[in-house]
């Protein structure tokens, strides 16, 4: 099959939003639908344009507190899932209690979070609930990846004397790069959610992120600016997500089968 031109896969996307951008606003404008209701894309963009500077230091506090998540649950997954790897014990202790925290929804478990760092540290609190949505898949995948090793290279290995680092530097971690950078590429987005998720029950302080920008405009019936702060945050787990994806095709694209370019 031919690959497709990476200037057409672009353009196509593009050319459909602004298609469908172009029927909202007619639409919009034609059945004379109240601003309060659903705004045209004109209102969108200008409400976008006049608080820029503060939806943009609000954008500013959601993508550190989401980065910051995302780092730590990365560290704490790839450690665990190295530990759950080498010790089944320790896999067994483990993971039941990863499972109930990625089940328990994050609006259950933030008034309790909030108790207990403080209301006065909520970006402590936001991080910890940001951190505790992405944790799971990174460790799920990982520990997934370092089990999936071809025995008969694990034998090799052992057959000539390499050291347990050796095996984990060489073999597992190698063998565990694509699961994990899928886990990477699940928890950035999670991360994002945990922290938008997590304001919302939260409320301000005095790093107001981006969901709370949407809680304050709803109040106000400020419409336009509630689409505008809702663009940026989509804007926000787009880039997330190409990142990941870049970051995947980087580092697989020259060895392994699910980035190498086939010829047809």
């Amino acid at each position: 099959m031919r690959e497709i031109p990476l200037a057409i896969r672009i353009a196509v996307p593009v050319a459909l939003g602004i298609l469908l951008l172009g029927l909202w606003e007619i639409l919009v404008r034609a059945m004379d639908v109240p601003k309060f209701v659903l705004p045209p894309p004109s209102a969108i963009g200008a409400a976008l344009a006049e608080d820029f500077p503060s939806l943009l230091a609000s954008l500013w506090v959601t993508l550190r507190i989401t980065m910051e998540a995302f780092v730590i649950a990365l560290m704490g997954g790839l450690f665990f899932a190295i530990l759950s790897a080498r010790s089944r014990l320790f896999e067994l202790c483990l993971f039941p209690y990863a499972v109930i925290l990625q089940v328990t929804p994050v609006v259950a478990i933030a008034p309790l979070i909030l108790i207990w760092v403080g209301i006065e540290h909520l970006e402590r609190a936001l991080l910890i609930l940001a951190t505790i949505v992405a944790f799971f898949p990174i460790l799920s995948n990982t520990t997934l990846g370092l089990k999936s090793v071809n025995p008969e290279l694990n034998a090799l290995f052992k057959l000539y004397g390499a050291s347990p680092w050796q095996r984990l530097t060489r073999l597992d971690l190698p063998n565990a790069l694509p699961y994990l950078l899928a886990g990477m590429r699940i928890s950035g987005g999670l991360a994002l959610i945990g922290a938008v998720v997590a304001e919302f029950v939260a409320g301000s302080g005095n790093g107001t992120g981006l969901a709370w920008r949407v809680v304050e405009s709803a109040n106000e019936l400020n419409i336009p600016r509630m689409f505008a702060a809702l663009a940026l945050l989509s804007g926000l787990g787009l880039v997330i997500f190409f990142l990941m994806v870049g970051l995947q095709h980087f580092l697989l694209r020259r060895w392994h089968e699910s980035a190498v370019q086939r010829e047809s």
